[in-house]
């Protein structure tokens, strides 16, 4: 009688296995990720692909898909950075100090939607909006009173902000500048990726080809004046929370990176010197496995295509790094305590996935703006992760998992299908004004809507296991008196300043503009004669004019 191979032995248990499978009824659940995928009952060897050993690699080594450092969280945890702004500056000091107290390793720096559409504060579309979702930065003032007794040198600084991220970029140079810290010596990194706004969060000042010559110009005097500063986050966190699935999260993010790299080649860059300081932004949404899977994928796509496609010689260049912030549309507003669990789980997805730099989101973030107390929670969950659930003992823990390494190839397939039909449409820049990716993002939030009115899929407390007699939680309240104060402040600062120097400051930048130079060096002289982030935008539009979105049904 032969003997029985490993693999003979292998086939025969897991029939064995379907057969006691087969014989008893599944419960009724819909077995498939967030996104729609299927999932099997089991997953085994066969499942993986026959490159597996090639494709997973180790992690710090190409393609990067196990981590973009050898040592992971054994050498150096993951940068706690929550994400803090509301009011005026002294408000949002206040909270920064506070944070900085509590083990905070980094500030995040969240404008308010006057700052973020690129209006003073005084301006009269800003009227009942300062202060209330962030922070109202107008002018140099404003972030000299921000950054007050925070040494620029000692902590790393994230802003998030886009259209006007050239602007606010600025006023943080004559910070560091005041403080006698130089610009290369100033690390951090500001969003500034202007694509995603078209697709998904709608904040732009200028049409796409002007903004895309402001983003390019950022990355190319980051280059050259600010080396350790990220001077684009490409960001699919707004994808996500617009209702996209976490391949379409993948998949634009991916071509939107691609585009900002052909831009800057176009300029004249060369790939190895500013690809080493783009940074990516993604979401961490509740289905657990998909979103380590997303990760794992990106950087494995990344590495490639920064290789092959764009010529890539250095490691640094093909090695994706990125924050991440748990999904705020995954909070409720019901039973908002449990958001608590939620940000937990998404938060260890974050780091299981290899995240460099993490935000949890507050239990309350549904309701408002955080209080201390909820902040303080969303901070704990990542130092209780970091210190106390063993995971950062060993890199990519879930490596080799038959089940992760198939998800993480059935994402990369997808990415790269979606690629394909972008590029059929002339790239990503032509896909947006076809409305392409809006148009999917809105069919799949549409789809996973109907999911939750059929109950195909349950949110506990929103549509199972609810609360009839929840009781009202308190809130942080923005004092409107707020808004009054910043708009004082603003009309001082443009009544104090020298007339002459603001006029010749905006024609000389409405020159550049009109021009084909880099248009951070007359930003930052304008800011230093304190013209404000509105007189500047205004100055810009009437060179580029402004981006008018046709509705997608």
């Amino acid at each position: 009688m032969g003997r029985v191979s490993d693999d003979e032995r292998a086939a025969a248990g897991k029939r064995d296995w379907k057969e006691s499978y087969e014989a008893k009824p599944e419960r009724d659940a819909e077995f498939s990720t967030i996104s729609g995928k299927e999932i099997e009952p089991l997953y085994g060897p066969e499942d993986g692909a026959p490159d597996l050993e090639e494709r997973v690699g180790h992690p710090g080594s190409y393609p990067f898909t196990r981590g973009p450092y050898p040592s992971m969280y054994r050498g150096r945890l993951w940068t706690m950075r929550q994400f803090a702004g509301f009011g005026t500056v002294e408000e949002t000091n206040e909270r920064f100090h506070y944070l900085l107290d509590q083990g905070q390793t980094g500030l995040s720096t969240a404008f308010d939607m006057p700052t973020l559409m690129g209006y003073d504060s005084d301006h009269h579309r800003s009227l009942g909006e300062v202060g209330r979702e962030g922070v109202a930065v107008d002018s140099l003032v404003d972030m000299e009173g921000l950054f007050a007794g925070i040494p620029l040198g000692g902590v790393t600084t994230s802003m998030t902000i886009n259209a006007p991220a050239a602007i606010l970029l600025a006023f943080y140079v004559l910070v560091g500048e005041s403080q006698g810290v130089a610009p290369e010596r100033l690390g951090g990194t500001i969003q500034t990726d202007i694509l995603k706004e078209y697709i998904a969060q709608k904040e732009w000042c200028f049409p796409i080809d002007p903004a895309l010559r402001v983003v390019t110009d950022m990355i190319e005097w980051c280059t050259e004046k600010m080396p350790r500063w990220h001077p684009v986050s490409i960001s699919g966190y707004h994808i996500r929370e617009a209702g996209s699935t976490a391949q379409q999260e993948l998949a634009f993010t991916l071509k939107d990176g691609f585009t900002y790299v052909e831009r800057a080649i176009e300029r004249g860059l060369d790939v190895d010197d500013f690809a080493p300081r783009l940074s990516f932004f993604f979401n961490s949404h509740i289905d657990f496995f998909e979103e380590i899977a997303k990760y794992r994928a990106a950087r494995r796509i990344w590495a490639r295509e920064m290789r092959d496609s764009y010529g890539a010689t250095k490691e640094e260049s093909m090695r994706l790094r990125f924050h991440t912030q748990t999904a705020g549309v995954s909070l409720t507003a019901q039973q908002p305590l449990n958001n608590i669990v939620r940000t937990s789980l998404e938060a260890l997805a974050a780091v299981m996935g290899g995240t460099q730099s993490l935000h949890t989101n507050s239990y309350d973030e549904a309701l408002a703006l955080p209080t201390e107390e909820a902040v303080r929670v969303a901070l704990r969950t990542q130092q209780i992760i970091a210190t106390e659930s063993g995971v950062t003992n060993t890199a990519d823990p879930l490596g080799g998992s038959w089940f992760v390494e198939q998800l993480t190839d059935e994402m990369e397939r997808s990415a790269y299908e979606y690629f394909a039909r972008i590029d059929e449409l002339g790239g990503m820049v032509e896909a947006i004004r076809a409305n392409f990716p809006q148009r999917e993002i809105a069919d799949a939030s549409f789809t996973y809507q109907q999911e939750l009115n059929e109950r195909k899929r349950i949110i506990v407390g929103v549509n199972d296991f609810t609360d009839e007699n929840e009781e009202e939680m308190p809130i942080l309240r923005i004092d409107p008196a707020l808004e009054g104060k910043q708009v004082a402040r603003v009309t001082a600062v443009k009544a104090g300043r020298d007339s002459a120097a603001v006029e010749a400051a905006l024609s000389e930048l409405k020159t550049a503009a009109a021009g084909e130079g880099n248009l951070m060096e007359p930003i930052i002289a304008a800011a230093r004669v304190e013209v404000t982030e509105g007189e500047m935008i205004a100055a810009m539009q009437e060179v580029f004019g402004t981006y008018t979105e046709s509705p997608v049904f």
